[in-house]
């Protein structure tokens, strides 16, 4: 086993670096913000409290070593939260923690093998985390020590067995200094690493650091360890400074702009990873992405003058005034106005898809492994459940999410797995998705990677299999499902407009529930936003994607005939001053 150790000042990113790398495959981690494995051993405790102070050397290594080593394959965890089962040459374990930086020549003895990764995080921001209330006298200090003892310590080793990395450069580049990094240490880049770097971008971005007049003025104490740490990591920034794009910004082709413009129909796009409801609206040649804030928006149906949107615990249903619309500024822009009629709440039932059949509203509750119905009396109706369910209770068993009305009665549904255990269906994600036929709770195809969003359009059953990123049609005579159009996303929300469908993509970035994927084999980059998709030719012809915050779609819908509707929140003047009499 190869081990990689992750060290920096207390708060001085490496829980972000650490955080990041865990997230790739193939990589054992002993992941912590709190302490690091080393800290679990009594010995250790004993040995910082009779020392006052967390240091070890090489010579604690014959009495503390095994204890170390087995502290750390026990703590190791892949990204998935399995253990590291008996012995592997080939594993990759990294660590992290607070008080590593003084333990370097201890790891280093105890794990010949190992190396290091410093990490450098801009020193107004270290000082300010690390500060605490402390004297800025006391907090410089630590800084100064630790720094300069961490480098004198490192510089010891042999350049091979040690590299610095500026978290400021990864944040500001995380692409390319990532990928980098990861050739480096032996590490397979994958998107699903960006997250926590981006996140420090944007925190970032928020505002610099600014020391107290205190602090800085004890910052000539550390000069010296300033100008180490320089030297390593030469100055990286772009010049100048402009203003930070918008998290939610979006790109689009002229196509698809075109297809909404065409179709006099706007399209609702739910995200519940951001929280937010978009509908993408077209007017004058542009397209305009209005964004609207829900707690976890998942599954939409829409309805004669309203739509439904499933959430965290409610169902909305929002209504169509437009006596409303029409008083909106400018005058003559909207077309419609959906405020919020009724909210039923349902607990966390984790909501999937909504759909209507037999003049109701029906939906998936993945949590409970059934489809149910609205009671006013209860949280929820169920009416069915696969038949390798054994009962009714929260843990999602199956994780039950899509179902398809054929002929205004509900049919089909899609599974990703066909277990009895809560979570069970995990395991065997990558392949073991079926669509069952609601009426007789028969399986009609099996074998699917993932599988959302069955729909019935054209006479026939449209699945997308999400995990090889992939829009399909089913042959229920074979009961195959074959491929119309690979994607470069995650495929899951799906609505048809004559010849074309509207796909959702997602970029997967949750690593434990998406790793291993045959689309994370393909495609080491995924892109999230809609996709639209020639049917006849196989081929997209147009797409929105999203560049920052908004990493997932769930579910897509078209508001038929609604140019540009307005969606009015909860608190809104629209909401407070709005009245509809019989």
């Amino acid at each position: 086993m190869t081990e990689v150790f992750v060290v920096g000042v207390p708060d001085g990113g490496g829980a972000t670096l650490l955080a990041s790398l865990a997230a790739a495959s193939g990589v054992w981690h002993a992941r912590t913000d709190a302490a690091s494995f080393l800290d679990t051993l009594p010995e250790v405790e004993s040995l910082a409290r009779e020392r006052e102070t967390p240091r070890l050397t090489a010579e604690d290594a014959e009495a503390l070593g095994e204890a170390a080593r087995t502290a750390l394959r026990e703590a190791l965890r892949d990204r998935e939260g399995r253990t590291l089962d008996g012995a592997d040459a080939e594993a990759l374990a990294i660590a992290g923690g607070p008080g590593l930086a003084l333990r370097v020549p201890f790891l280093a003895a105890v794990f010949p093998g190992a190396r290091f990764v410093f990490v450098a995080w801009p020193v107004e921001e270290s000082l300010q985390r690390m500060g605490g209330g402390r004297p800025a006298e006391e907090v410089v200090e630590q800084w100064r020590s630790v720094t300069e003892t961490t480098l004198d310590d490192l510089e010891k080793l042999g350049a091979d067995r040690w590299m610095a990395a500026d978290l400021a450069a990864l944040a500001t580049d995380p692409r390319n200094r990532l990928r980098s990094l990861c050739e480096a240490l032996g590490i397979r880049y994958d998107q699903a690493l960006l997250g926590p770097l981006e996140d420090a971008a944007r925190i970032r971005a928020a505002g610099a650091a600014k020391l107290d007049p205190a602090t800085a003025a004890a910052l000539p104490r550390a000069d010296g360890a300033f100008a180490r740490v320089r030297a390593l990591l030469p100055a990286t920034a772009p010049s100048g400074s402009s203003a930070p794009e918008s998290p939610l910004r979006s790109v689009y082709t002229a196509s698809f702009e075109r297809a909404l413009e065409a179709l006099e129909s706007s399209l609702l796009i739910s995200t519940y990873q951001t929280g937010k409801l978009v509908c993408a609206r077209a007017r004058e040649g542009d397209l305009n992405t209005h964004f609207r804030n829900f707690d976890k928006p998942m599954g939409l149906a829409v309805g004669h003058g309203s739509f439904f949107l499933g959430t965290r615990t409610e169902i909305w249903d929002m209504r169509d005034m437009p006596a409303v619309a029409a008083k909106i500024e400018p005058p003559g822009t909207h077309d419609a106005c959906y405020l919020p009629r009724n909210r039923h709440v349902t607990g966390d039932i984790a909501i999937h898809e909504l759909t209507f059949a037999e003049n109701q509203l029906w939906f998936v509750a993945t949590a409970f492994s059934c489809l149910a119905t609205l009671s006013l009396d209860h949280s929820f109706v169920p009416r069915w459940k696969p038949p390798f369910v054994s009962e009714l209770q929260p843990g999602d068993r199956c994780h039950l999410n899509g179902l398809c009305v054929v002929d205004d009665r509900v049919k089909y549904v899609t599974a990703l797995g066909q277990t009895d255990e809560p979570g069970g269906w995990r395991a065997g994600k990558a392949s073991g998705g079926v669509i069952l036929d609601v009426p007789s709770s028969e399986v009609v195809v099996s074998g699917l990677s993932m599988p959302h969003s069955p729909r019935w359009h054209d006479g026939r059953l449209w699945v997308l299999e999400s995990g090889r990123g992939e829009l399909c049609v089913v042959d229920l005579d074979s009961g195959r499902s074959e491929t119309v159009v690979e994607l470069p996303g995650f495929t899951r929300g799906l609505t048809f407009a004559g010849e074309f469908a509207f796909v959702g993509l997602s970029q997967i970035r949750e690593s434990s529930t998406f790793g291993d994927l045959p689309l994370v084999e393909r495609l080491e980059e995924r892109l999230c936003g809609v996709w639209i998709v020639d049917l006849k030719a196989g081929a997209v012809a147009g797409f929105l994607r999203f560049d920052d915050l908004v990493q997932e779609v769930f579910d897509v819908a078209l508001l038929p005939g609604k140019r540009y509707p307005e969606i009015a929140e909860m608190g809104s003047t629209a909401v407070a001053s709005s009245f509809e009499l019989p």
